[in-house]
């Protein structure tokens, strides 16, 4: 039974990695209607922004917090240059522009940094204490607090201040809020900047256990993905909740289930995502839409 609720603690450790990427991707999704498959390559980017001050002596915290705040104003650009343009085009033609997103912000980091792996410091005290025969590290500890804390803070900026009810207007219809003097279009930029942010969060988190490299978050957009499909597009709560849940089946199924072996360790989380989409398509926390004919 030990061994079961240390495979359940290191699951939650992963899945709250998991939920903040799926995190970002709902919150640009919400606002768009489409999914950024460059969010795992643009949050390595600003995780190699905060290893390269660090190389220049800049103390770990304020590196971090320095690299948080380019990756806003990284997603602001990016929107308003890439996509914005883009708006009325097909779907198809905006998730093809965020195929070259991909692309293009992980060829600038082989470019500049280049492919080698590079150690990355965890932000966290090495060591932690046990629960019976359970041992949690601090690192686990920490990355859940950051997970509450995001989940927090988006939780009261969208409940109760103007500006996230501005944003839940603009995502939810775009024509309308321009009726009642919600300025959309910045409205969209802020969730791309506020998804840049979360998605940088969690490359920081990852990369002391992967290792920092220009691939490193693309396994982790797929683990993403699948926690926002099984959580529901169109809901924050789900995305988290999805994520803890992925990182969970993730690890029980990679050590229960013998016949999966380490490489097909994906294949548990997307069973699971299968498994509940046939029961709801929309997810666990999806909302369906109805229109009237």
């Amino acid at each position: 039974m030990s061994l079961f609720f240390q495979l359940v603690v290191s699951g939650l450790t992963t899945g709250a990695i998991y939920a903040a990427l799926a995190l970002a991707l709902v919150l640009i999704f919400r606002a768009t209607n489409v999914v950024n498959f460059g969010q795992g390559e643009m949050a390595t980017f600003s995780a190699y922004g905060a290893w390269q001050l660090m190389q220049w002596g800049v103390p770990l915290w304020i590196a971090v917090l320095v690299s948080l705040a380019a990756a806003f104003a990284t997603g602001i650009v990016t929107f308003r240059l890439i996509i914005r343009p883009m708006m009325d085009a097909p779907v198809e033609a905006i998730v093809v522009i965020t195929l070259g997103i991909l692309v293009l912000f992980q060829a600038a980091c082989m470019w500049i940094w280049g492919a080698e792996q590079l150690s990355f410091p965890s932000l966290f005290p090495h060591g932690g204490f046990s629960i019976g025969d359970v041992r949690v590290l601090a690192s686990a500890v920490g990355t859940l607090a950051i997970l509450l804390a995001i989940a927090l803070a988006m939780g009261f900026i969208f409940r109760f201040t103007k500006l996230g009810l501005s944003m839940r207007a603009a995502a939810f219809d775009h024509t309308r809020s321009v009726l009642v003097g919600v300025n959309v279009e910045r409205m969209l930029m802020l969730g791309w900047g506020f998804a840049a942010v979360i998605g940088a969060l969690a490359a920081i988190l990852i990369a002391p256990r992967l290792f920092l490299s220009p691939t490193m978050m693309t396994p982790i957009l797929f683990y993403g993905l699948a926690a926002a499909t099984l959580g529901g597009w169109d809901s924050p709560l789900g995305a988290i909740v999805g994520g803890l849940a992925v990182g969970v089946a993730e690890s029980l199924g990679a050590s229960y289930l013998s016949f999966i072996g380490a490489d097909m360790r994906i294949a548990v989380p997307i069973a699971l995502t299968l498994i509940i989409l046939l029961v709801k398509p929309v997810g666990l926390f999806g909302s369906y839409k109805v229109t009237k004919l």
